[in-house]
């Protein structure tokens, strides 16, 4: 039988038998967020249009409802023991209120209150406080799922305040206190807390600290609301003040003396970000206490991440958690120079930290092991093993208690330690944005605040990496000389910007770093990260890693996953993989000999001028590649989802190519890409693909290939209206495709020379380069091209008003498309037939025609055909007096032409405000 768990205390979460179910986007996930907090009640549909989008619902709100909730009950439909229903006016979510934290949180709280025993009230509060993993509904907006938030915050800490109030009736002060100082620092006027820590404080041993802390209260409570502490908090205060010895335990001093271990190193300094990874060591650790089993948590990420550094602050956020002490060890697993620590080495390092004579240490170490465990059997204690090389070296240091807390950093994932031994994996990311500003600049100081670009500079060039930020931060401010603008510049060069991330201490320098984690690699897996040195673009695919590696797919998954293991590697969606730019310059600098570096290269850039290819052809097929013809697609929806997928790295790849001697490679990309470019409105990218390749095509003394990035130059120049280059881009491609005896391809020149001509209204030219164009597509056999140059004649004839040859043109030109599969040319014609319906006033044929070229340009995902469609069924509403109807066509050009980043924009604009 399949069980639902739901979780709202943090990240909406679904799972069926303890797998995650992706519930799709925001707006889906905040219908099932209402849903859940109110399970088992029926939610009105009008209830659920109000809190999903609060008073200003889009259009179609109530279709776009329906279709999230058919969504939502197909995914429950996995499980068992809950489902949607359709109720009368509504719709309810049967479950078990115990599978939804939010209840079972109130639920467990209720019975804690109710329980006349403070130990199993204390359990009962654990458990539901344990519950929480992070802001209720994080990620997620609406007004009344912030009403909602807010009303559990307030639940949360209400439970928080009475669990506190039960362990210090339990004499548990000190394992409350770190707690309750944090809590307090978030909420410093909060009266209660205040009493709670001041009393902890005092049974600690911490009197000085107690009494600074209502004085504290006092002065801020005057200052922020003119009152004085309530007289509870001022009788406590004098108690403090006067040891009354009613505040004391007899715990306290019937606890025996013993060695307390502090082996922590010093705290990081600086220290910045990070919360959500503190936050989820401090859940990894509650949950463990809450099931009575020993919290274990697993640190893991690239060498520079931050592992220790996150591990030592929490560690001394936390240190009084752990009143029996804290032992730590570096074991060395990916030092470059130290070897590894072995296990009994730092079982006897512990040893001695308990006052262990060394004649009376074991010299077996599994005895070793025994009397270390034994030691630190019900001990509070922090165990900290720093560096792992992997679980085996890690297993002999655990100890056998649940009251004993290990952090373990490591460069590898060790899986060992999460399936036999529960422990709970806390992999580090880069730092976002924010943060790594915040690391670079508190270290560079006033330097930063002089120059704002080249911290902007350093900042890409680390890539959110602290090792690489600490370091750049340390050259700059050891050189106070050199301005930071000429250390950014260093930077900025591929060849040496690594040697400006090096020190002399191998522990702090980049390149030593990367070859300590290399070195424990296998020797498959080493050869294949120094050949993903080549690639170019954010990321690759498996099918492009067995390309370049010339190895099979299934061989691939194998090494790649070792890397990925060792983090040099991250699978960010399933078969892609993305390198650190820095991991990547190192892993280039390894590839092997030249010869070897540039099969490699050939090999890559040959798997992507293939598929690039192929996809363009299935993109718009003619009629010998129908849909059941061979190749690596079956149909034009995946090629174009391959352009899609592979759309920055395809860019890269051609500049790469062009840069690293592979002019013919670079060539066939340019020409591949121009169409996925143009039909997605990425005029810089197009424009600067096409310059790339016309300097290559000129190193190659290939006017064939020169005539073709002329050409699609020249497009990108018209739609970003540069007529004079494009017109002087179409002329010269021409010429160069007339000098290589390319018919087809001088035809495509013309054509688009001639539109630009009728552009700029010189219509004589624009006809004379028209004819000639179909006549030499009619000599190529070019059925789509005649087509489309009888469309071009069809515009200019209804632009001079003969509606009836234009007519004409477009009726030729559909019977010549009838047996094609060819959409592109039949969403012109149905948009040059609205254009010439509208001219002479027949505004439904317009409509008609409009709608189904927006329809056929939709469906080919041409952005910009679609947006321009839509502009001129706007004009044909207007005209109608459809006012609605035109405005609603002109916001969705607007939307098009704005996220293509087009000028057009400004145009749609203006035609809006005009209507009102």
């Amino acid at each position: 039988m399949s069980r639902a768990w739901f979780g709202l205390l943090g990240d909406l979460e679904f799972r069926i038998d303890g797998r995650l179910v992706q519930t799709g986007h925001a707006r889906q996930r905040c219908v099932l967020a209402v849903l859940l907090a109110e399970a088992n009640v029926v939610v009105r549909t009008d209830q659920l249009l109000e809190r999903v989008w609060g008073d200003r619902p889009p259009q179609r709100a109530r279709s776009a409802l329906y279709a999230y909730l058919s969504r939502l009950r197909g995914l429950l439909a996995g499980a068992a023991d809950a489902r949607l229903e359709r109720r009368s006016g509504g719709y309810v979510l049967v479950a078990d209120p115990a599978a939804v934290d939010m209840h079972r949180f109130r639920e467990l709280t209720g019975q804690a209150r109710a329980a006349d025993d403070d130990e199993k009230a204390s359990r009962l509060f654990d458990e539901a406080l344990g519950l929480w993993r992070g802001e209720p509904f994080a990620h997620l907006d609406s007004p009344w799922l912030d009403l909602v938030r807010q009303a559990l915050e307030q639940d949360r800490a209400a439970a928080q305040r009475d669990r506190t109030d039960k362990a210090l009736r339990l004499g548990r002060h000190a394992v409350v206190l770190p707690d309750l100082v944090r809590r307090s620092g978030e909420h410093p006027l909060d009266e209660q807390l205040a009493g709670q820590l001041m009393l902890a404080q005092y049974r600690c041993g911490q009197q000085a600290e107690a009494l600074d802390r209502y004085h504290r209260l006092r002065r801020d409570l005057r200052e922020a609301l003119g009152l004085d502490p309530h007289p509870d908090l001022q009788q406590l205060h004098r108690r403090i003040l006067n040891a009354d010895p009613s505040l004391a335990l007899s715990w306290a001093t019937a606890v025996p003396r013993r060695s307390v271990p502090r082996q922590l190193p010093a705290p990081p300094t600086r220290f910045v970000g990070r919360a959500r990874d503190l936050a989820r060591l401090d859940t990894a650790v509650r949950g463990a206490d809450a099931e009575g089993r020993m919290p274990v948590a697993v640190i893991s990420g690239a060498g520079g991440i931050g592992k220790t550094w996150l591990a030592l602050r929490w560690a001394h956020d936390n240190r009084q958690s752990f009143p029996d002490g804290q032992l730590h060890v570096d074991l060395n697993g990916f030092d470059p120079v130290t070897e590894r620590t072995p296990a009994a080495v730092a079982l006897r390092g512990f040893l001695d930290a308990f006052d262990v004579p060394v004649d009376a240490m074991p010299a077996d170490p599994d005895a070793l092991a025994g009397r270390y465990r034994s030691l630190v059997a019900g001990r509070r204690m922090l165990i900290l093993l720093d560096n792992a090389h992997d679980t085996a070296q890690v297993t002999p240091l655990l100890p056998g208690t649940e009251s004993a807390t290990v952090l373990v950093t490591s460069r590898r994932r060790l899986l060992g330690l999460v399936t036999g031994h529960g422990a709970v994996p806390v992999p580090l990311d880069l730092l976002d944005a924010r943060d790594a500003r915040e690391l670079l600049t508190g270290r560079l100081g006033h330097p930063a605040d002089a120059d704002p670009a080249a911290v902007t500079d350093i900042l890409a060039h680390c890539a959110g990496l602290p090792l690489a930020l600490g370091i750049a931060a340390a050259h700059a401010v050891t050189h106070p000389d050199l301005p930071l603008a000429a250390f950014a510049g260093r930077l900025r060069d591929h060849g040496t910007r690594l040697d400006y991330l090096s020190t002399d201490d191998l522990s702090a320098d980049l390149r030593a770093v990367f070859a300590a984690t290399c070195r424990v690699l296998t020797p498959g897996a080493a050869r294949l990260f120094d050949l993903l040195g080549l690639t170019a673009g954010p990321d690759i695919g498996l099918a492009a890693v067995a390309g370049t590696a010339g190895l099979t797919a299934g061989r691939c998954v194998t090494l790649l996953r070792e890397l990925v293991d060792a983090h040099l590697l991250v699978e960010h969606t399933p078969g892609r993989y993305q390198l650190h730019d820095l991991v990547r310059l190192y892993a280039a600098e390894r590839a092997g000999s030249a010869g070897e570096r540039h099969e490699a290269s050939r090999r890559l850039l040959d798997h992507y001028a293939d598929l690039a290819e192929a996809a363009d052809r299935r993109r718009d097929p003619d009629e010998a590649a129908g849909p059941g013809a061979a190749g690596p697609f079956a149909v034009r929806d995946e090629a174009v989802a391959w352009f899609r997928a592979e759309h920055d790295v395809l860019v890269a790849t051609c500049h790469r190519a062009a840069e690293t001697g592979f002019d013919r490679h670079a060539c066939r990309l340019a020409f591949a890409l121009r169409y996925h470019l143009e039909d997605g409105g990425h005029w810089d990218e197009l424009t600067a693909v096409q310059r790339t390749a016309l300097a290559a095509a000129r190193r190659l003394a290939d006017p064939a290939a020169e005539a073709h990035a002329r050409h699609s130059l020249a497009r990108a120049d018209a739609y970003l209206r540069r007529t004079g280059e494009a017109e002087a881009g179409y002329r010269a491609a021409v010429d160069l495709f007339r000098s290589v005896d390319d018919t087809a391809g001088e035809a495509q020149a013309r054509r688009s020379l001639g539109g630009l001509c009728a552009r700029l209204g010189r219509r004589d030219e624009a006809f004379a380069h028209n004819r000639r164009a179909l006549d030499l597509y009619r000599r190529a056999g070019d059925v789509s091209g005649q087509a489309m140059s009888l469309n071009n004649a069809a515009w200019l004839h209804a632009m001079d008003g003969d509606y009836a040859q234009a007519v004409a043109h477009c009726e030729e030109a559909l019977a010549l498309l009838t047996s094609t599969v060819h959409r592109h040319p039949v969403a012109a014609v149905h948009d040059t037939l609205g254009f010439v319906h509208h001219r002479r006033g027949d505004l439904r044929g317009a409509v008609a025609a409009y709608r189904r070229a927006v329809d056929l340009s939709h469906d080919l995902e041409d952005r910009y055909g679609e947006g321009g469609c839509l502009c001129r069924l706007a004009e044909t509403y207007r005209d109608a007096g459809d006012h609605r109807a035109a405005r609603e066509a002109w916001r969705r050009a607007l939307v098009i032409f704005q996220r293509l980043g087009h000028p057009d924009a400004d145009e749609v604009v203006a035609e809006l405000t005009a209507l009102g």
